[in-house]
């Protein structure tokens, strides 16, 4: 994607996702575990896996898996203890290169960003070299890979980004969106979990090129308010731009399960590393808030959300674990199972209007 291109108009958005960042990390501090599979995470009775090394990933090991589970399909699984304040380092290395390259980063996660590049502040004259400096540089201060997609909006970006892993880069070219969509079983769109592909898959939509035969009448018919989301996705639209600058009304993050699970000590496990990785989202930022949400959605696709609110800010991990383990147990028993679980904290000090919803971000780990 060449500046000089005529006429056009578009963004020039990249997406870098780091390679199965936590084990990754591990790996590289611990020669002893190269080249071997590596989950981060409990292997205990109650554990979960937050993060699997490719090398795991091969005998179906993937994050938020039960530990237990993960141990059956590889026995030679070596499990690791999270290092999330050295994550956090690494991760801020990383954004200190991208904002070499522009001031228009919006991080989705530790290890994952989109970057405006459209501004070409260093005069690099090419997204796509911009993205292959990002990379290097990426390798050559941290030993570790990314990869990255290169395209004219988001979710292109992001979807090429995926396309080439690990260590790969895609470029999706003005013109070119569409078709790339199209190719693509609608499982890899941003959003379309394993319960909604069935759904799809159903109602005889396979891939892109399906989804793009239905008309937004019948979308809205089958799917509701998602149904704008499929319909732009399908022709590679998105006109969301690349926010540097969010407002923060919470900090939070949810995590959507392979495997729907509905046993207490299950319910229990994942909220722990869900609670690990909020918490040390929260610290990052060094705020307070007042209000926990908890958030569920069942195998139905129904949403649970319940919350507790308290006169003063949540000032430590161990009150922001129990209440938020409070919350949990008073919900329970559930009525079905849960395909998606996720905890924020809202209220934050400094915000004004307490009353609205709590933004809840994707936790995309690896």
């Amino acid at each position: 994607m060449e500046d000089d291109e005529p006429g056009l108009g578009l963004r020039k958005i990249i997406h870098v996702d780091m390679d199965a960042f936590f084990a990754s990390v591990e790996q590289r501090d611990n020669p002893e575990l190269r080249g071997k599979p590596v989950a981060v995470g409990g292997g205990g009775t109650r554990g979960v896996v937050a993060a699997a090394s490719y090398e795991a990933r091969k005998f179906g090991v993937h994050s938020a898996m039960p530990g237990q589970t993960a141990r059956r399909l590889c026995p030679d699984l070596i499990f690791v203890r999270h290092r999330f304040e050295v994550y956090h380092e690494v991760s801020r290395q990383i954004r200190a290169i991208f904002r070499h390259y522009t001031p228009h980063v919006e991080p989705l996660s530790l290890d994952e960003a989109y970057l405006d590049v459209t501004a070409d502040i260093r005069g690099i004259g090419s997204a796509t070299r911009i993205a292959e400096l990002i990379r290097a540089r990426i390798r050559e201060e941290t030993q570790l890979s990314a990869s990255a997609g290169v395209s004219y909006n988001k979710f292109l970006a992001k979807l090429a980004s995926d396309q080439n892993k690990p260590d790969g880069l895609c470029v999706i070219k003005p013109g070119h969106g569409a078709a790339f969509v199209q190719s693509l079983p609608v499982r890899r769109f941003h959003g379309v979990g394993p319960r909604g592909a069935e759904k799809m898959a159903r109602l005889g939509i396979e891939t892109g090129a399906d989804l793009a035969a239905k008309d937004i009448a019948w979308l809205r018919a089958n799917f509701g308010s998602f149904a704008d989301y499929l319909y732009r996705a399908a022709r590679g639209i998105d006109l969301r731009s690349v926010s540097a600058n969010r407002i923060r009304k919470s900090l939070g993050g949810e995590r959507t399960y392979d495997e729907d699970i509905s046993s207490g000590s299950a319910l229990r496990a994942a909220l722990d590393d869900i609670i690990e990785i909020v918490w040390d989202r929260i610290a990052e930022h060094d705020t307070k808030g007042r209000t926990i949400t908890l958030k569920l959605k069942f195998t139905d696709f129904q949403i649970m959300t319940r919350a507790k609110s308290l006169p003063h800010p949540v000032d430590s991990k161990a009150e922001f674990a129990r209440l938020s383990r409070e919350i949990l147990d008073e919900a329970l028993p559930l009525p079905m199972p849960v395909r998606l679980m996720g905890l924020t904290l809202s209220n934050l000090e400094g915000e004004e209007g307490e009353d609205r919803p709590p933004d809840t971000a994707q936790l995309s780990l690896l």
